[in-house]
């Protein structure tokens, strides 16, 4: 575990005291609920056996040993929660259901608009039973309209938002952003909002239902294309790694095999910073490339210069170099790098935690630190129905009679 990193009973965290029941699956749901937790909030989130999240089955894996435990993402997104086992097709899992949203704050659901009204968990018949509950549904194209029934994951919503267009080579196929995009936007507006709504009730004694469309929450990324579009008429499309308005902007062949440094030079002093470290006076000079408007004309020339350049470096060394004349350079790190990356671990980004079959497993921290109200993780892994007796018994007030009519009931499935 992250040196440092607080896993103890006390508890002065900004969220104490705020209950929450989550429903939520993949990772735009469960990424903003993780947030929740990180910083104090209690989250039972409730799965079954019967059909468990299948980011679960999603790797990479612990020891490269696939099962509903083992996978990095999925702790990655549910750590510091309370999971719980129920197979909902058993009526008795209903009054559990119940119960549990008597106690909580908050209720959070990713399902399409449909799954919870067929469960009778929607927030119509959720008020019947705590009229003060706020309830969270985010799903990939929000709750109303003519597509909101469309599911999938985030690589879709980040097709459906535009991303894919301008996203890769013009003379290749889109490309898209790397993985479920939206996926990795959403959760931070799902926790904003869910904290805007506990600070209503907190003035007003009113709960509230918040419908966050995936699809819409990483559309402003998108503004300075649609601001293009609406103003000028003018349709972005794909252009590598080059910009529209800084030259030269790109990722450069370093020494090494499939070694690269990413530059973006924004004004005409840092080209000619540039220019003198490559120890090029004549590009310098060249008054073609004296301004943005000539280089953006001459990327190609420009381009090959700096791969000859680049080319003979390490991306570090580049780096360091460009860096030292202000200019924008940034090594192009692997993912081994990253993990060892010594601002990362400064930050404590990277934290263990205790794993029931391979002794530990990594998440990432907290992103963001609070000086007066740290950050605590729990520390072991969110494996299936850990935490049933804990709930039932110390949240619910269940007794071990009831507790094993429901086991052998086969409802904490």
């Amino acid at each position: 575990m992250a040196e440092g990193q607080q896993t103890g009973s006390e508890n002065n965290q900004a969220l104490a005291g705020v209950k929450v029941l989550d429903f939520m699956w993949a990772m735009a749901g469960p990424g903003s609920t993780r947030i929740l937790a990180d910083y104090g909030a209690t989250v039972v989130r409730v799965e079954s056996t019967t059909r468990f999240d299948a980011v679960r089955m999603v790797g990479p894996f612990q020891n490269k040993q696939p099962g509903p435990n083992n996978s990095g993402l999925f702790n990655n997104m549910n750590t510091g929660k309370l999971p719980m086992t129920l197979n909902l097709s058993k009526p008795e899992s209903r009054d559990i259901i119940f119960d549990l949203v008597r106690w909580a704050d908050v209720v959070t659901e990713s399902f399409s608009p449909k799954a919870m009204r067929e469960w009778g968990f929607d927030y119509e018949s959720l008020t019947k039973i705590k009229p003060d509950i706020i309830m969270l549904s985010t799903c990939l194209m929000g709750q109303t309209g003519p597509h909101s029934h469309f599911a999938g994951f985030g690589n879709l919503a980040a097709a459906v938002s535009g991303f894919f267009d301008p996203t890769g080579w013009p003379d290749r196929e889109p490309a898209g952003p790397f993985g479920a995009y939206t996926d990795y936007i959403a959760p931070w507006y799902n926790a904003a909002a869910v904290l805007a709504a506990l600070e209503h009730k907190h003035q007003t004694g009113k709960g509230q239902h918040i419908d966050l469309a995936q699809a819409e929450a990483a559309l402003h990324f998108l503004a300075p294309f649609l601001l293009d579009q609406t103003v000028n008429g003018r349709t972005q499309t794909r252009m590598g790694n080059r910009d529209m308005n800084f030259a030269p902007h790109g990722v450069y062949q370093s020494a090494g095999e499939d070694r690269w440094v990413a530059i973006g030079v924004e004004t005409d002093d840092q080209w000619r910073s540039l220019c003198e470290t490559m120890n090029r006076p004549d590009l310098g000079s060249d008054e073609r490339l004296a301004t943005v408007k000539g280089r953006l004309a001459h990327q190609d020339e420009i381009d090959k210069a700096i791969n000859e350049w680049s080319g003979q470096l390490s991306p570090y060394d580049a780096e360091e170099q460009l860096q030292a004349k202000r200019v924008p350079a940034s090594a192009v790190e692997t993912i081994n790098e990253l993990y060892e990356d010594k601002q990362l671990q400064h930050r404590e980004h990277f934290v263990d935690l205790e794993h029931p079959d391979f002794g530990k497993t990594t998440v990432e921290g907290t992103r963001f630190k609070f000086s007066r109200t740290p950050a605590q993780i729990n520390p072991a892994a969110p494996t299936l129905g850990r935490e049933n007796q804990n709930v039932l018994e110390n949240i619910l007030g269940y007794n071990e009679e009831k507790i094993t009519e429901l086991v052998i009931a086969e409802v904490l499935e």
